[in-house]
């Protein structure tokens, strides 16, 4: 199965390597133009071959499927697309603020890119719905697409749209379908019969012939960029996409990323703001920073904290305790020898998983049992370093044994369905504390949270990573703002949110008591402009592996000086942070240049002249690369 993207009289490619065309899928209106240009841009944008951008972006089935079948689902979609009918119900009225920006994102004409800046709780996904509801009103067979960041977001909102809007087709397109609903999905997108589109990344490359409207929420989160294969941000095609088919592009955040937050400055995009909460009498909460040198963890938290999960068990309110680690312990050690729980393929720790009586390596996935005594010098008493969720989860059973407590992370939700069960559960109120990483922080709509407890956020302090800072600040914004979102009532609560941190008296926790993301993104913008970063500068990162750790810094020598490059600057070759995994070492070389063309063109050239170099080594190439 291949897809025929031209047709031409003369070809260089021997006749013997050519192949007929045995049968055409008749039954399906072709992939658009529109649709085949932007597989083209992606390809030549991020360096690709066209086919490994335009065939992944149609379902595995489509293309080994049965005529039969094919026929099969086609019916069961015309039936379904019967009941169409636009019209929402159950409409709530907006405040002046959300009313203003929904009507503005739903009367856009043409390529309007737009930048909705509200803070958490100020109803966004109210405003996506109601200006949705405009331009299907105004589109009789028009599509729109509502990108977000993470699988376990779309099942919220998918109720949503659904609520809202009985009469209309959603599909959804996500990594979590089967083969056969993710081809019954695309192919109601494909035939228009889906009026609104709701996906993860990988929907930004579905065919919708008659989309009039892009939604990306929490647009600063960086799952929006895919990091294997191609990759690709769907987030910026879904602004050239906007661009080519001219119609407008909702960018929405709390805490939008800097690349945004420039273009909105520099009035390439437009922003709109909602400064208040949608619930009226709901307030922001207040966020208070406990000083870990003045006041001792217990158990990994601190007395003023403690006290905070009591008042809440006492009044029947909900709890949020943040850690971005999962696991039970990052580490076990012999404090005899010093030995600790190297992983043996990687340069990394093994994680300790108490409950599983394991060690796990959270990059190549090797596990083995938790050693019974030191392998090197023999010592039985093996000690655990640092908290993760498993151990913080431990200490709060036994602090408070009547409490209903649950842990969200990537161990308890492996299970398919597992994530969504978990949420439901906090939204009936059947949970008192909640422990969870990043998958609790953004989107979810606690509606009896009251504390948001955030546990040892300093490692991205002092990450090599220029944007740590960034991210560090969008993900706590982002949590404490699952606090406080309904209004308090009469002897309930107020809200608030208590970091655990050794320093207080940094700026970006400064930034965070004031919920000030304005001020700390423009300092942000100062500190890259002046240090020649991107958004004024554009990248590409030539990434390398070998067994041995030389052999990929050889390559990349080589790979340094075939081109010549004046105007761009191409960084010495240097070991990536996580040197090993899986028994191949990395090693990465940075390009820079002020001009994203001269950028694209050199690229273009490169790559050519990469292909021809003899090697055994495994080499990508990443555009616009977020981790450095």
């Amino acid at each position: 199965m291949g897809l025929i993207v031209a047709i031409a009289d003369t070809t260089d490619v021997p006749a013997d390597k050519l192949k007929d065309a045995l049968a055409v899928r008749s039954q399906l209106a072709p992939l658009s133009p529109q649709w085949i240009a932007l597989a083209g841009f992606a390809a030549e944008y991020y360096q690709r071959p066209l086919g490994e951008v335009a065939l992944p972006g149609v379902p595995k089935n489509l293309r080994v499927t049965t005529t039969v079948a094919l026929d099969r689902a086609i019916k069961k979609l015309a039936k379904l697309a019967d009941t169409h009918d636009p019209a929402p119900v159950g409409m709530p009225t907006l405040n002046p603020e959300q009313q203003a920006a929904a009507d503005a994102i739903g009367g856009a004409q043409g390529f309007a890119p737009t930048l909705l800046y509200g803070v958490t709780g100020s109803g966004k996904t109210e405003v996506y719905l109601q200006a949705c509801a405009q331009v299907l009103a105004r589109e009789p067979a028009g599509q729109i697409l509502i990108l977000v960041p993470e699988i376990n977001l779309t099942p919220q909102l998918e109720a949503n749209i659904r609520t809202r809007f009985p009469g209309v087709m959603l599909a959804t397109l996500h990594s979590s379908l089967s083969e056969g609903e993710r081809m019954l999905h695309w192919l109601a997108a494909h035939q228009g019969q889906a009026r609104i589109v709701l996906g993860t990344r990988l929907a930004i490359l579905a065919s919708l012939p008659h989309l009039k409207l892009i939604v990306i929420d929490e647009e600063h989160d960086p799952s929006y960029k895919q990091q294997e294969g191609l990759r690709y941000s769907a987030r910026d095609l879904a602004v050239w996409r906007g661009w080519q088919l001219k119609i407008p592009v909702v960018l929405g955040s709390a805490t939008p990323s800097l690349e945004t937050w420039h273009h909105a400055l520099a009035k390439r995009y437009r922003k709109l703001e909602l400064r208040q909460r949608a619930v009226s009498q709901a307030t922001l909460p207040a966020v208070k920073l406990i000083n870990l040198e003045h006041d001792k963890p217990r158990d990994g938290l601190t007395q003023p904290l403690i006290d905070a999960l009591k008042l809440r068990l006492e009044r029947g309110e909900q709890s949020l305790l943040f850690l971005n680690r999962r696991g039970y312990a990052p580490v076990i050690c012999c404090e005899s020898c010093g030995w600790i729980s190297d992983c043996q393929r990687c340069t990394a720790f093994m994680v300790l998983h108490k409950g599983e009586h394991k060690l796990r390596c959270h990059h190549c996935s090797l596990e083995m049992r938790i050693p019974r005594h030191c392998p090197t010098c023999g010592n039985i008493d093996l000690q655990p370093l640092g908290r993760g969720t498993q151990r913080v989860e431990e200490g709060l059973q036994a602090m408070f044994p009547a409490a209903r407590i649950l842990r969200i992370d990537a161990d308890s939700t492996r299970r398919k369905g597992s994530a969504q069960e978990a949420f439901d559960t906090v939204h009936r109120g059947d949970v008192d504390i909640l422990i969870g990483t990043q998958m609790v922080a953004k989107g979810h709509d606690f509606k009896k949270l009251t504390l948001v407890g955030i546990l040892n956020p300093d490692t991205a302090l002092f990450s090599h990573d220029y944007r740590a800072s960034e991210r560090l600040f969008a993900q706590l914004m982002q949590v404490a703002g699952r606090a406080g979102r309904t209004a308090q009532t009469d002897g309930g609560s107020a809200s608030e949110v208590l970091v655990q941190t050794r320093y207080p008296e940094h700026p970006l926790y400064g930034a965070i008591v004031r919920h000030d993301y304005d001020r700390f993104a423009t300092a942000l913008l100062a500190e890259r402009a002046q240090a020649g970063l991107p958004p004024y500068l554009y990248q590409a990162m030539l990434r390398a592996e070998a067994p041995e750790l030389a052999k990929a810094l050889e390559f990349l020598a080589a790979a340094r000086d075939c081109v010549p490059h004046e105007g761009i600057t191409i960084n010495d070759p240097i070991p990536m942070s996580m040197t090993r995994v899986y028994n191949v070492d990395r090693a990465q070389l940075l390009v820079e240049s002020p001009s994203r063309p001269a950028l694209q063109a050199f690229l273009k050239e490169w790559m050519t002249r990469l292909r021809e170099m003899k090697s055994r080594v495994k080499w990508s190439l990443e555009v616009d690369p977020v981790d450095i």
